[in-house]
């Protein structure tokens, strides 16, 4: 038979007291974490829910993530190209102040010397790496974008530099001595052509344009051209020969009749008849083409071998003995120095590294260092670095100055052609559009982080206000169940003493 009694404890108040226990802990989870429940499965219904905003809440994190590392190339990326940009306003400066022609002890310039330096300066920077990122090799991001100044310049063992490749094509350019070019007639007629038509060495002629009483001129193929002198003309008249050099720019040799003998510069005297004139327009015209072909002929050499060099892939150089080629051929790896190292695939330039940035938004921001802009900058900064003068050369100043004054034209820039501050502009574009999808992102986030909250969160002060009642309650249940265990059998059936 069991006995009941005011000092039993049932397992009711047990079962009380656990439960207490268990909402205590529950409680007190909530109020340190601010969520209610640890796991999915306590939210209940909205346990989908949740899953489905935690996802996306995943999501912008790891856009925002994204967005502040290329935040980083970018920002790197600007500050380089600002400084190719100073570098490209250096040497130009320079080139375009023609002060005294005096050479050093390596033959240059000081303008010649500063370019030199400034090439290291803009290889260098091409060379830039964030992290482990090379930021102008394209997609090939873990290799070095360009080669060394002193490498590019001056070769590597067996690897031609922009040294030889230009003193090959100097050679290749001027021939004989007449810049590929040949005077010729007979009688009174005088005619110029070129040594090969196929040959893309030398000057190229390109027009006459006479107006020599008596004269009659024609052009032909092979390209040549050609002045019969049906009369003496008079003094005064000229005629003129339009000449193409090999970096396409022209020159044009205009020579005037005169009674003077000797004549002066770019002049040739009235002979005693037609025949005798031809004769003597002849040697004024071979003597101009030498002048030129050791002016204008070796500054134009040295823009087009450059150009050849770093605007080609693989860079293009003199085939065989160069005072007799007829034709260029493709550098290798084994022979020539190549400058640029990366990556040059079809894939344009910006798309070579693409980052998602946004639900729908991927911004391109990858370089090369062999963009045009990049390229010609190199280019015109290394061809001023490469070429040497010798002080006892009498054409030295002149020629030196015709190619520091091309070298100035292109860097202050060619219409229709791309610049540093476009691939700048094409950044911006990138920053642009990234701080747009970073601020949706923030908006977002903001958005389902409250509604996550909306499900998952509690209010910390009610569930403060609900611990401090429930420990009340179970302090009470505890000390009551304390006391009751202490009654005993024989406490319960005791007689009363009051």
């Amino acid at each position: 038979m069991s006995i009941t009694g005011p000092g039993s404890i049932t397992a009711a108040s047990i079962q009380a007291v656990n439960n207490m226990t268990k909402q205590l802990d529950t409680l007190t989870a909530q109020l340190g974490s601010g969520q209610a429940a640890q796991t999915y499965s306590g939210l209940g219904s909205q346990a989908g829910l949740a899953v489905a905003l935690n996802g996306q809440l995943s999501a912008i994190t790891a856009y925002s993530n994204t967005a502040t590392t290329v935040g980083t190339t970018l920002n790197v990326a600007q500050s380089v190209l600002s400084q190719l940009d100073d570098s490209r306003n250096v040497v130009e400066q320079a080139t375009g102040q023609q002060g005294a022609f005096s050479l050093n002890g390596n033959g240059q310039t000081s303008t010649q010397a500063a370019a030199a330096s400034q090439l290291g300066e803009i290889l260098s920077l091409l060379n830039t790496q964030v992290g482990n990122n090379y930021i102008f090799s394209g997609s090939a991001q873990t290799t070095p974008s360009v080669a060394s100044s002193a490498e590019i310049l001056n070769g590597n063992g067996a690897q031609a530099g922009l040294v030889q490749v230009i003193n090959e094509r100097a050679q290749a350019d001027l021939g004989t001595g007449s810049g590929r070019l040949v005077v010729g007639g007979s009688g009174s007629n005088v005619s110029l052509a070129d040594d090969s038509a196929t040959s893309p060495f030398g000057f190229k002629v390109s027009s006459i344009i006479s107006n020599l009483t008596g004269a009659t001129v024609t052009s032909g193929s092979p390209p040549s051209l050609a002045v019969n002198l049906g009369a003496n003309p008079n003094a005064g008249d000229t005629i003129a020969f339009g000449l193409t050099l090999p970096d396409g720019s022209s020159q044009t040799i205009t020579l005037q009749a005169t009674t003077d003998s000797p004549p002066g510069a770019n002049q040739f005297t009235i002979g005693a008849n037609a025949n005798a004139t031809a004769g003597n327009l002849q040697t004024a015209l071979s003597g101009a083409i030498s002048n030129l072909a050791q002016t204008a002929l070796p500054a134009a050499s040295a823009i087009a071998a450059a150009n050849d060099f770093f605007n080609s892939n693989p860079p293009l150089r003199v085939s065989g003995t160069p005072a007799s080629s007829t034709s260029l051929v493709a550098g290798t790896s084994a022979n020539t120095v190549f400058w640029y190292t990366g990556e040059s695939g079809p894939t344009p330039a910006r798309q070579t590294a693409l980052a998602q940035v946004g639900p729908s938004t991927t911004i391109a921001y990858g370089m090369r260092a062999n963009e045009q802009a990049i390229t010609s900058l190199v280019a015109n900064v290394a061809v001023l670095a490469a070429t040497t003068y010798s002080a006892s050369d009498p054409n030295a100043q002149t020629s030196y100055q015709a190619l520091s004054q091309k070298v100035a034209a292109t860097l202050d820039g060619q219409p229709g052609t791309q610049s540093v501050t476009d691939i700048a502009a094409d950044l911006v574009n990138a920053q642009t559009t990234m701080s747009n999808a970073t601020s949706l992102n923030t908006q977002t986030q903001t958005t389902l982080t409250g509604m996550m909250q909306s499900i998952d969160g509690v209010n910390q002060n009610q569930i403060g206000e609900q611990i401090l009642t429930l420990q009340n309650s179970l302090s009470a249940s505890l000390s009551v169940t304390a006391r009751l265990a202490q009654l005993s059998l024989v406490n319960y059936l005791a007689p009363s003493t009051g």
